[in-house]
């Protein structure tokens, strides 16, 4: 009997007649290997969200950025559009720019991310970072009140911030 092409050492898939001839013992099934299903999506480990992931990124630097008033809003299920945003305020325009700055920053350098869009940058009142799945949003505070996005996106579900002790490891 001759040996199936698909063992240990050969480089050719085995034919229907040889895995019937070799019978199951001796054949490895494809599917079994960890990395087989790892791409079939059949891990026991959920897929990270990278649009959560870049979501809390932008808040964190946002909160450095002594942004205030800093929110991430879950928008799966709402619309197909974006599945984050993250809300923001700033005390004044500078502070608004250097948040926006300090973000494109993150997302380019540690996340390997390019925003698509940008509107609002030269008046500096209502920032808006687009990068697809997460819209960024950088407010003054008449700016934030006036639209008051929380409010329009009611239905969503608010995501929890890590809190600054703990991102940074400081037990204070």
């Amino acid at each position: 009997m001759s040996t199936p092409r698909n063992q240990p050492g050969s480089t050719k898939p085995a034919s229907k007649k040889a895995v019937a001839q070799a019978g199951p013992r001796t054949l490895q099934k494809a599917d079994s290997a960890p990395e087989a299903k790892a791409a079939a999506g059949l891990t026991a480990e959920p897929r990270p969200d990278h649009a959560r992931v870049r979501a809390l990124a932008a808040a964190r630097v946002a909160e450095e950025t002594r942004g205030t008033d800093v929110h991430v809003l879950d928008l799966r299920g709402l619309t197909d559009v974006f599945d984050y945003f993250v809300l923001a305020t700033g005390a004044s325009r500078r502070q608004i720019h250097a948040m926006a700055d300090e973000i494109e920053q993150v997302m380019k350098k540690e996340l390997h991310d390019t925003r698509r869009g940008v509107e609002g940058y030269e008046e500096g009142r209502w920032i808006v970072l687009d990068y697809g799945d997460v819209v960024v949003h950088l407010f003054d505070a008449e700016a934030r009140e006036y639209w008051d996005l929380e409010q329009l996106w009611s239905g969503c579900k608010s995501v929890p911030l890590p809190s600054a002790a703990s991102a940074t490891g400081s037990t204070r």
